[in-house]
């Protein structure tokens, strides 16, 4: 492991604090971060009960160039917003796509990652992603996202089957319960489809961009109205993106520049 990414993720000792703690200490020195356990190699839980990911990394390093002291707390996905604006965290740092619904809800920190989405389908089986050509069949999307939105405003004659999380998508996809998957196409890429389970299945038609936001990409939510967060999470993001310690950590998980730029 090298010093810069030792560094960024130093901060992870600081996670010890209790989740249900709610006092505020001034100028954010202790924060608590909504995270999901279930969005490989995103987020995910070991049998050991810890948290390992992209998005962690990226938490534990903003955290340290924040200079806080801050806490995982595990949240599933459909209550993440809602456990936002109930105060049982401060900010979300779990791969959410800036959406012009979502800015209604909450306020997001300057994009940290931009991953356009795809079809997943069995290889030969799908070859145009037409609405007339998926006229009838059935399409698995993670629900409560832009690309649950997105499937439902452009592909209305398809049967739609909406999961929990997007880990479920290709679960669901894989034991024949759908004809297409979409999902995150990094997602795609890095996990399902270079497993056993998706050898059989290919990405088909061009990456698309769901979110209806013109500077889309995904971001950190934070409860709308409290800038002082949202200036420090932001500073934080130059911060490891200038000390390559950003870089450090999406080379650990992909081999692409995941930054979009």
């Amino acid at each position: 492991m090298s010093r810069k990414l030792s560094f960024a993720l130093a901060a992870i000792a600081a996670f010890g604090m209790s989740a249900g703690a709610h006092a505020q200490a001034p100028g954010w020195a202790k924060v608590r971060i909504g995270v999901e356990a279930n969005y490989p190699p995103f987020s995910q839980m070991g049998t050991d009960g810890k948290f390992s990911g992209f998005d962690i990394d990226i938490a534990s390093a903003l955290c340290a160039a924040m200079k806080a002291e801050c806490t995982l707390v595990s949240q599933e996905w459909d209550g993440m917003m809602p456990a936002l604006n109930a105060r049982k965290f401060d900010m979300i740092v779990a791969s959410m796509t800036i959406s012009d619904e979502r800015l209604k809800v909450a306020d997001f920190s300057d994009s940290y990652y931009d991953i356009p989405s795809t079809f997943i389908a069995k290889t030969g089986v799908v070859k145009d992603i037409s609405p007339a050509t998926l006229k009838g069949k059935t399409i698995i999307v993670t629900r409560n996202t832009p690309r649950a939105k997105y499937i439902a405003e452009n592909y209305k004659d398809s049967q739609v089957l909406q999961v929990a999380k997007e880990a479920d998508v290709t679960m669901e996809l894989s034991a024949g319960r759908g004809d297409l998957g979409f999902g995150s196409s990094l997602a795609a890429t890095t996990a399902f489809l270079k497993s056993p389970e998706g050898k059989s299945f290919s990405k088909v038609g061009p990456p698309i961009n769901p979110s209806g936001n013109k500077g889309g990409g995904t971001g950190i939510a934070m409860r709308k109205g409290e800038e002082s967060l949202r200036s420090k999470v932001n500073l934080a993001l130059k911060t490891i993106t200038a000390n390559g310690v950003y870089k450090t950590i999406n080379d650990k998980y992909f081999d692409v520049n995941i930054r979009g730029e």
